[in-house]
């Protein structure tokens, strides 16, 4: 076409030309946009060019390779091959049209250009263009046809007809028949187009004079050059038979499926000869019938039975034509046409052709994200022929069908790799038909991870313990974070969270597994806990993270011995204490005050009395710590004693320190100042204490005159001045503490006497409970305790 608007652009002159030119470009393009139609000859050699597809769709060859295009045909069989470097068609084997289409007259193989990135389909189709490469062969070499002597002229007799593969002008145009005297030649043509010939009897025939005769039956189709096939028709004149078979019916129409039994009975053919003796008993035979319905049928010569002897495919052929000739005893025949419609049977199976997959797809994937794409073909008719497709079970792929008989699974959910990592889609095709056949294609789908998912720590603290004064880079234990995500999205560090402006902690998480270390030794007395942050992250991009809080305890060891805090230790001034000769049993001396640093039961204090003067006058509380009389002060007991108290823990091993206490037995202050002045040895070890001692009487003496004579002064004046005279609230507040706390006088004088009283009070300091610091940086501790001693004179 484009050859011939060329020359009759060339003979139209310039502007003729162009205006061909361009309704030529616009009939190209329109077509281009819709199908690919080529033609091509048949039996061209492997490899022949067809067709410059790249060119055609108006793409670059590179496009072709980067989009990956390629030639899908339809069926099993692949036909053509794409280069996609040069956009060029052609045929991968050499193309015979008889054997792609033996039934039709046009011949076209459908073909389908894929793309990928992005998904493209364009159909196109190639019409392989009839050769004349086959000859008309006539079934039979020698065709026998027995003619009775008594036929009139005019008598027309059918003849085998040739069978050419080829079509259209190639096909079988004419037939021509040697030179005689007999018999001449008449061409027809069937209702379906095909030709035949009939031998025509011009002069009677003689049997005496000639019983025989050969004549050549020659075949013409109408090929450049022509081919043509013959066969000998061999005429036997018989003798004389007036009556030829006749059928009851010129054309039997029957139906059978193709599903049918061999055996089965199609129809069964009847001719009727008024005749007696052998010439009116009649044979059937096919005649004029191509060789594969003789192979699908067989027709019994004596009843005239056509029954299936071979499968039918409803497929292959649709539909056969029989001519069935009846012969009798004389020769005479007669014929009759047997049309035999082949129905379809639901025999054939939908068959699924995978053309494109993708093998992997992200978990963030959209939904309507194309997986894959392919074909479902039913070689049935009708309703068998009609398909649908469905996916098994309840996941997040549908099915979308495109043009023609493509499909496109797509996704139409989100994905979550993390609840499902792969999915094996099971792809059901089912046609319409009566009963329903199936076919099944499996698809297997990974899903590729995203990192979202962040780390997730199996507590939210972790608490850990460790002994006090442990050894550098010491294991305490780990922690431990898990990410549901997979590869490196699931790969997690860990790290210590500093805050700014903070030293350093003494804790290191390792980064790979999370074990916890102690870097330095701790000390229970400087740190009781230590609590940092600890951020879990995956190696994403960007990475995400979680945090959880790392308690750590230090645990206690006993590593410090109690402390005295009173009595004073003995290297300052040596602890004294007064008790009066009257003390009962029970009278509190003194109270030993002692702290451990520690905590727990290596702070748990118990006293004991370790050594004594005379160990069955005093005792110790075990755990508070006060030294009182054992029994009453007895006369003979020496003036003073010497105590040594053991404090100790109960740590393991228990760690203890010693307080000494120095205690002198007294009847009165006097006595006792003269008595502790009187006892000093020089070479005593207890002499620095009675010379404290000492020193402290003489101060509460002058303590006591000087607050009398205040007394007796203020109480004048109040009297002359009509009140009641005013005294000091206690003795701690004029006095100058020289006496121990524990022991604070209140001088009272009764008005109008001259005797005084002397009253020991209690301790003026607040109480509070054995063994517990008095306040913030004090570690003393008091007891509260009744009065330290009796009423006397």
């Amino acid at each position: 076409l484009f050859r011939r608007l060329m020359a009759c652009g060339r003979r139209s002159g310039g502007t003729e030309r162009q205006v061909i030119l361009f309704i030529l470009c616009v009939c190209v393009c329109q077509s281009g946009a819709e199908t690919l139609r080529y033609s091509l000859a048949e039996e061209m050699e492997r490899d022949s060019f067809v067709a410059n597809v790249a060119k055609d769709l108006g793409v670059s060859p590179s496009q072709l390779a980067s989009r990956k295009a390629r030639v899908v045909s339809e069926g099993n069989e692949q036909h053509f091959r794409l280069d996609p470097n040069t956009g060029v068609l052609t045929v991968k084997e050499s193309l015979d049209r008889e054997e792609i289409c033996p039934q039709s007259d046009i011949c076209t193989l459908f073909f389908k250009i894929f793309f990928e990135n992005p998904v493209q389909l364009i159909r196109g189709e190639v019409e392989v263009r009839d050769v004349n490469d086959n000859s008309p062969v006539f079934p039979e070499k020698e065709m026998v046809l027995e003619i009775l002597e008594t036929a009139s002229a005019g008598s027309r007799f059918p003849l085998e007809n040739a069978q050419d593969k080829d079509v259209g002008s190639n096909g079988l145009q004419n037939y021509s028949l040697g030179s005689n005297s007999h018999f001449s030649l008449a061409l027809g043509t069937g209702k379906d187009g095909a030709k035949y010939a009939e031998l025509v009897l011009q002069r009677q025939l003689d049997r005496e004079q000639q019983r025989e005769m050969n004549l050549f039956l020659t075949a013409t189709d109408g090929g450049s050059p022509p081919r043509s096939g013959t066969a000998q028709v061999r005429i036997v004149v018989l003798d004389a038979n007036d009556n030829i078979p006749v059928f009851s019916r010129e054309v039997y129409e029957v139906r059978v499926a193709e599903n049918s039994p061999p055996e089965q009975l199609v129809v069964r053919v009847t001719a009727a000869d008024p005749d007696e003796g052998s010439n009116g008993k009649v044979r059937y035979s096919f005649t004029q019938t191509s060789e594969r319905s003789r192979q699908l049928f067989e027709l019994n010569a004596a009843t005239g039975e056509i029954r299936v002897s071979d499968n039918l495919d409803f497929e292959e052929a649709k539909n056969h034509k029989l001519v069935v000739r009846a012969t009798d005893g004389g020769g005479l025949s007669a014929h009759c046409k047997v049309h035999v419609e082949v129905l379809d049977v639901n025999d054939n199976a939908p068959e699924i052709a995978l053309t494109s997959l993708t093998a992997s797809i992200p978990e963030d994937a959209p939904p309507r994200t194309v997986v894959a794409l392919f074909s479902v073909r039913d070689r049935d008719s009708g309703d068998n022929g009609r398909t649908e497709c469905t996916i098994d079970g309840d996941l997040p792929f549908s099915l979308t069908p495109t043009f023609d008989n493509y499909y496109e699974l797509r996704t139409n959910a989100a994905l979550d790799r993390e609840r499902m990592a792969e999915y094996n889609i099971t792809i059901t095709a089912m046609d319409w038909g009566r009963s329903r056949l199936s076919s099944r294609e499996s698809i297997f789908v990974q899903i590729s991870d995203v990192n979202d998912n962040p780390p997730e720590f199996t507590q939210e603290v972790y608490t850990m313990s460790v002994n006090e004064n442990n050894i550098p880079m010491l294991r305490i234990g780990s922690v431990n974070a898990t990410d549901a995500d997979a590869g490196k999205n699931a790969r997690v560090s860990y790290a210590l969270v500093r805050d700014e402006g903070k030293e350093q902690p003494d804790v290191s998480v390792n980064s790979e597994n999370g074990d916890v270390y102690i870097l330095r030794p701790l000390d229970y007395e400087e740190v009781r806990a230590i609590e940092v942050t600890v951020r879990a992250a995956d190696g994403g991009s960007p990475p995400l993270s979680a945090e959880a809080l790392l308690r750590v305890l230090v645990r206690d060891e006993n590593d410090n011995a109690p402390v005295v805090l009173h009595p004073p230790p003995e290297g300052s001034a040596a602890a004294g204490e007064l008790v009066p000769r009257s003390a009962e049993a029970g009278y509190l001396v003194a109270k030993v005050v002692a702290v451990d640093a520690d905590a727990g039961q290596n702070a748990w204090l118990s006293y004991e009395l370790a050594k004594a003067t005379e160990p069955g006058l005093f005792r110790v509380g075990l755990h508070s710590g006060e030294v009182r009389t054992a029994r009453a002060v007895a006369e003979r007991d020496a003036a003073r004693h010497r105590l040594v108290v053991l404090v100790r823990d109960r740590g393991q091993p228990p760690r203890s320190a010693t307080a000494t206490l120095a205690i002198a037995l007294v009847d009165g202050f006097s006595e006792a100042h003269l008595r502790m002045s009187e006892e000093v040895p020089a070479a005593d070890p207890d002499g620095r204490l009675t010379l404290y001692l000492i020193i402290c009487l003489a101060c509460v003496s002058a303590l006591f005159l000087a607050t009398a004579a205040a007394a007796v002064v203020v109480k004048v004046r109040r009297s002359q001045a009509g009140t009641l005279p005013t005294f000091p609230k206690s003795a701690a507040e004029s006095s100058a503490g020289s006496l121990p706390r524990s022991y604070v006088y209140d001088v009272c004088f009764a008005a109008g006497t001259v005797n005084s009283e002397f009253r020991f009070l209690r301790p003026l300091f607040p109480c509070f409970p054995a063994g517990l610091p008095h306040g913030p940086g004090d570690q003393r501790s008091s007891v509260c305790s009744a009065n330290l001693g009796e009423e006397g004179d």
